[in-house]
């Protein structure tokens, strides 16, 4: 008989590990145990089941060969015992067995291993306020409460939405909602922004306009304090602010790891609740591992350890530990936290850590904002990107790479060479010179990923001094905080213009970028000139030609009117 093993879990990182160790050791005896009738399907796949684009939920239960995942799949075509609507109930680590539950007739058994895999996963983390229990509040937790969903609004008996949490999958759900099934949709999330903590404000900012053009509510800064329900059904959500009526809400507040089975088999968990295993996946003890939402890795930039729920990282995690239960070494090293997301015709992703992020880490951290063409400026389906690169004015390294964009494949192409260079403790040399395909199509000569290098590099030798986004928003809205500012435009005149005009030549100036060397003598020099173009590139050169003529006083707009636009603004004048 071949070694036996036991796997808890039959989502991602179990059904990886299983048909893995099936391929290392044919004859291992191999049992995968789940409390769920439906297994191995694509989590992350529910938002696009719900808006339409994926059809059936059969199909994030199969192969890409069109087999459907279900325990005579595992059995037939893996070799892997299933036991499905079965619950771990407790390890007893010196008998090394595990007691399990059948819930269908209550019945209960022991199942012997040699090596045991703990991949129990996540569950979503309910807010605890009055009306959560009530019929039509839903978390995005499995197929069943998609499905459920689903139906609702296909049956007519969803004309208004409410998703409290302003994450990715409460985006992706408000997405799905507001979409293809035109519900009217509104996002409540706790933050001052939307994916608080994961990106910067100026994108959220990108997205959250983004979304309102698109017909989805969002109120930010506000806390659900209430499910209003009546005769137990959802009617409504109320903050502090106002009452939002609801057929239907939707709790994605984030989820927590599935640990209790290891505490209570006293394994060491963290502090906030995830199973700690080593760079193979064992747990405290050598016989038992862990994979997928139930883990905490390292962050390869911070160094520390954190919690990273994403489908893509159980599965590589399941071939680890697989391989190291099997008797091969395998090494997971950690994550950078990589994620993109599409919302409606915009993509927005990051990797690594954000700028509020690496500064709460003790990072002397800045960022370089730019807005490139995502291919050859002259090629037809160019479109704008808006692009952050956060960095370490010490070190020189690059800590975290962020932006939007459409939802081609032009940011993830960019998000994805970040990931790896971070991996490897990349400088920003190394991005200036990092090498990516060109053709037109594709891309620019100068990729938007060196570009933001250069821009890093140019505000870590002091060649550059900018303002943040922020504090030119805060300027605009009250002109009193700088009176000595004056926006010096440097774009055409026709762009310009209308600028000045609804301001006047005491806050907005134009002249144009090819005149400023003619011309350059004009400029007030008792005023500190805010730089404005339209990515920021000629802002900085016309900075350098200026402090070279003596006129220091001057700031850059990083990214300029691309990512002006982008935001709104309620004092930009109609296009």
């Amino acid at each position: 008989m071949g070694k036996k093993v036991l796997i808890i879990g039959g989502v991602a990182a179990g059904p990886k590990a299983a048909c893995r160790i099936k391929r290392l050791l044919a004859d291992a005896e191999v049992t995968m145990v789940d409390q769920d009738n439906l297994i191995s399907y694509g989590g992350c796949g529910i938002p696009y089941y719900v808006s339409g684009d994926v059809s059936d939920e059969k199909e994030l239960r199969s192969t890409s060969y069109h087999m459907l995942r279900d325990k005579k799949y595992f059995e037939k075509a893996k070799g892997v015992t299933t036991l499905t609507s079965t619950r771990a109930l407790s390890i007893n680590r010196g008998e090394k067995t595990v007691t399990v539950e059948n819930l269908k007739n209550g019945e209960k058994q022991d199942l012997p291993y040699d090596v045991l895999l703990l991949a129990t996963g996540s569950r979503p983390f309910t807010l605890p306020i009055p009306g959560n229990d009530a019929d039509g509040v839903f978390t995005v937790s499995d197929i069943h409460k998609a499905v459920e969903i689903k139906e609702r609004i296909a049956r007519g008996k969803v004309e208004k939405a409410v998703v409290i949490g302003g994450g990715a999958i409460g985006i992706e759900m408000a997405e799905a909602f507001a979409d293809l099934w035109g519900v009217e949709t509104a996002i409540v999330e706790f933050m001052d922004q939307l994916l608080p903590r994961i990106v910067s404000r100026t994108l959220s900012t990108i997205l959250e306009k983004h979304l309102r053009d698109n017909n989805v509510d969002v109120f930010l800064g506000e806390a659900a304090e209430e499910i209003v329900t009546e005769d137990g059904k959802v009617v409504g959500v109320r903050t502090a602010k106002r009452n939002l009526e609801a057929d239907i809400v939707i709790m994605a507040v984030g989820v927590r790891p599935r640990s209790e089975l290891a505490r209570e088999a006293g394994l060491h968990v963290s502090d906030g609740g995830a199973i700690v295993v080593n760079e193979r996946l064992q747990t405290s003890d050598p016989d038992i591992y862990g994979a997928g939402d139930c883990i905490e890795i390292p962050h390869l930039v911070s160094g520390r350890k954190f919690f990273a729920p994403f489908g893509s990282m159980a599965n590589k995690q399941g071939r680890v530990a697989a391989d190291n239960m099997a008797g091969q070494v395998s090494i997971f090293k950690g994550g950078v936290g990589s994620f993109i997301l599409k919302a409606f015709e915009m993509s927005i992703g990051s990797t690594g850590l954000s700028l509020e992020t690496a500064l709460a880490e003790g990072f002397d951290a800045e960022v370089s904002l730019t807005s490139p063409a995502d291919r050859a400026h002259f090629y037809p389906t160019q479109s704008i990107m808006c692009l952050e690169m956060i960095f370490d004015r010490k070190t020189r390294r690059v800590l975290g790479f962020q932006g939007v964009g459409s939802t081609s494949d032009g940011l993830l192409a960019r998000l994805d060479a970040a990931a790896v260079a971070l991996c490897g403790n990349a400088v920003i040399d190394d991005f200036s010179n990092m090498e990516m395909a060109y053709s037109p199509p594709f891309s620019s000569a100068i990729d938007p990923i060196n570009a933001a290098a250069y821009v890093a590099d140019n505000l870590c030798e002091g060649r550059m001094r900018q303002i943040t986004m922020d504090s030119f928003y805060a300027f605009m809205a009250d002109r009193s905080l700088e009176p000595d500012w004056l926006v010096l435009d440097v774009r055409h005149v026709k762009q310009a213009t209308p600028l000045v005009e609804k301001f006047g030549e005491s806050l907005w100036i134009s002249l144009p970028y090819d005149e400023i060397r003619e011309r350059y003598n004009e400029l007030p020099t008792d005023k500190t000139l805010i730089i404005f173009c339209n990515a920021g590139t000629r802002s900085f050169e016309i900075q350098v030609f200026l402090d070279a003529m003596g006129l220091t006083n001057n700031l850059v707009l990083p990214g300029g009117y691309n990512v002006i636009k982008r935001m709104g603004a309620d004092w930009l004048p109609e296009s």
